[in-house]
């Protein structure tokens, strides 16, 4: 694929969360990773990945260090983003349950129920069927994690739990999973999300 493809460079949203585990992923896929801090960093990656963390601080930070413009701007864009957990609400177009004054980025057509599951102390470990990633089942960890309540028609669900609740979605360019499989090192969301980088990057050139 290196020779068929135009080198990537993908950008994690270094604010808050768990960035390093997510940069460790990418690097070990075979491709540039960088943190993202402002939006001068925002320009020069072909994707980006918003990670787990804390939603309402993440908000907070997106718009202090002037970035939220500009990754709605490049959302918009078409930009390929890959969020987890706080990053699957930061990217919703709706917020269940947010806290007051909480703004989400937006691009993804979905309410998203923040700390669905309840506190740190009710975190768990499932494994989940995701039939678009192979017959091999994901094991998914949860950690105060969001839950889709519902999507719109151009939303593709990736994965549920047992129960029915949403925890995977996929939207053109944007993906998105309740859970770390970053912690895991689990890569084949990594993978999709990296395709879709590629395909992107591949048609602006």
């Amino acid at each position: 694929m290196a020779g068929s493809t135009p080198p990537v460079t993908v950008g994690v949203l270094a604010l808050q969360g768990d960035v390093r585990e997510h940069l460790t992923v990418l690097r070990t896929l075979q491709v540039e990773a960088v943190e993202v801090r402002r939006a001068a960093d925002l320009e020069r990656v072909d994707g980006l990945v918003i990670p787990g963390g804390e939603s309402s601080v993440m908000d907070k930070l997106v718009r202090l260090f002037d970035l939220q413009g500009p990754l709605r701007r490049r959302i918009a864009e078409g930009m390929p983003v890959y969020g987890t957990c706080a990053g699957l609400i930061m990217l919703a177009d709706t917020i269940e349950n947010p806290i007051v004054g909480q703004q989400s980025l937006g691009g993804l057509d979905a309410v998203v129920r923040r700390n669905a599951f309840g506190s740190q102390l009710d975190s768990f470990e499932t494994d989940l069927a995701v039939p678009a990633l192979g017959d091999e089942p994901v094991h998914a960890t949860f950690i105060r994690a969001p839950v889709v309540e519902s999507v719109g028609p151009s939303v593709e669900v990736l994965a549920r739990l047992d129960d029915g609740r949403i925890v995977a979605v996929e939207q053109g360019p944007l993906l998105g999973t309740s859970f770390h499989p970053e912690v895991e090192g689990e890569d084949r969301f990594h993978r999709r999300f990296l395709e879709k980088v590629r395909t992107a990057a591949a048609s602006r050139r």
